[in-house]
């Protein structure tokens, strides 16, 4: 691993309070006390913040006024020595110390270099390095929740249980495949082995068994909202934003394009989707949006299909039944407030078992039956919050699905009679699967390609 020292903004670009320039590396303290006049920062205690001002060494102008926070290794984040070095939150202001900071000696740090040197430092395994991610990206506190769980390692525990188990089971197979004449070794039998093995198929099961709403918590529900122009889609997309984002209109064809926005719904994120209505039309630009809604469609965990209590049933609606067939939706009958036309016994007939809904949205009234039934669809009512079993990360879902296809040929081997010895090129490969886990059997490529997907100074 590289010794130099990296350097980076670590807040948002733009105006603010402050603004800060993290250093993490050897070199950090000497680096930031070449531009620093106040304390010498190389005899200060570590973590430790000191006022002062950063100095343009070429012209001798000060260039800021400034908080440093001097954090000596090994305890800090990347295991190295690290400094912050605090100023305002001008966008010139912190260019210009990062530049300077650059010149002296330091790098420009690469995207998650920060997390990745956390973690190539054994200080945090590759499970939790994501979570930092995840705890970023987080839009409930629920997500968040998870992400912390996360980050405090009860994931990374579990698979190194689930590892250790597999192991000592491999091992007891070696032991037995290489000293077949000690007596005093418990013969490793198709029937331990299958114990053992069923063990940890459980349990990676029961993630597995979480890791939908997992995933859901962590990146969200996409949600699209469907229906004929004029029905109520843009009301419903701002009655859940609570603010007016989509334009509400009683001409057909308002919404033209796809309008995205994030909502939290008792906890879970639903990522709404506000489509054009989907109809035959002569409008280029209108056809274009109603092709995107099809696309939007086809890409939903959940639709809402948005139906008019005051205007009877069209052929249009019927079509919209028969284009979410088969896919998870909630029928929303809108516009109570207006005289009955629509056939609702003939709505909940083309609905099925799935459930339908009455608002009256211009009255504010049905909202709090739609997000129950949203949450209830997902995940039962009110998700447990206690939960810390939950399995959001996309790769970590794949790699246990994987895992469990290992350990099922495993099984399937022995029911086979097949010698001990190929039935444990199964375990050791679900092992291995579960070691990409928390970082321990993964290539350096893939982990540059992880951490490529972080923040700049994260």
């Amino acid at each position: 691993m590289e010794k130099d020292t990296i350097a980076a903004i670590s807040t948002p670009i733009g105006e603010g309070a402050i603004a800060i320039v993290r250093l993490s590396g050897e070199e950090a303290v000497t680096i930031s006390n070449k531009l620093f006049e106040g304390k010498d920062l190389e005899q200060v205690e570590s973590h430790t913040i000191h006022y002062g001002k950063m100095i343009d060494r070429q012209t001798g102008e000060m260039m800021e006024e400034v908080m440093v926070t001097v954090m000596r290794a090994p305890k800090t984040f990347t295991k190295e020595d690290v400094v912050e070095i605090n100023c305002h939150g001008g966008l010139a202001s912190v260019n210009r110390l990062l530049e300077h900071v650059l010149l002296h000696g330091a790098r420009l740090a690469e995207p998650g270099e920060f997390t990745k040197r956390a973690f190539l430092n054994g200080r945090i395994d590759l499970s939790q390095a994501e979570a930092v991610m995840d705890l970023i990206r987080a839009k409930t506190d629920k997500a968040m929740n998870i992400a912390l769980k996360q980050l405090d390692g009860k994931l990374s525990k579990l698979v190194h249980q689930l590892r250790q188990t597999l192991i000592e089971t491999v091992a007891h197979v070696e032991v037995n495949i290489d000293y077949p004449e000690y007596d005093d070794v418990e013969e490793m039998s198709h029937q331990m082995l299958r114990e053992r093995t069923q063990e940890v198929y459980q349990e990676v099961e029961k993630l597995l068994s979480m890791a939908k709403q997992g995933k859901i918590l962590r990146e969200g529900i996409a949600t699209a909202i469907i229906g004929r122009p004029n029905v109520g889609k843009s009301s419903l997309l701002n009655a859940f934003v609570q603010e007016t984002k989509a334009i509400v209109t009683d001409i057909p064809g308002t919404t033209r394009d796809v309008i995205e926005e994030y909502v939290n719904v008792r906890g879970i994120p639903l990522r709404l989707v506000d489509t054009a209505g989907i109809r035959e039309t002569e409008d280029i630009v209108e056809r274009i949006g109603v092709e995107r809604s099809r696309q939007a469609l086809k890409e939903s965990d959940l639709i809402l299909l948005v139906l008019n209590y005051g205007e009877e049933l069209t052929e249009e609606d019927r079509n919209l039944f028969k284009a979410v067939e088969g896919l998870e939706y909630i029928v929303i009958v809108n516009k109570t407030d207006l005289e009955a036309k629509l056939d609702v016994a003939e709505v909940k007939q083309l609905a099925a078992d799935q459930k339908v809904i009455t608002t009256a949205l211009i009255e504010d009234k049905g909202m709090d039956d739609l997000e129950e039934a949203i949450a209830d669809t997902f995940f039962e009512g009110e998700l447990d919050a206690g939960d810390l079993s939950y399995v959001s990360n996309v790769r970590h879902i794949q790699l246990l699905q994987q895992t469990l296809t290992a350990l099922t040929d495993a099984a399937e081997a022995m029911d086979a009679d097949m010698p001990i010895d190929l039935v444990q090129i199964d375990v050791t490969r679900a092992w291995e699967l579960l070691g990409e886990i928390v970082g321990d059997t993964m290539q350096d490529s893939l982990i540059d390609q992880l951490f490529s997907q972080f923040c700049l100074g994260k």
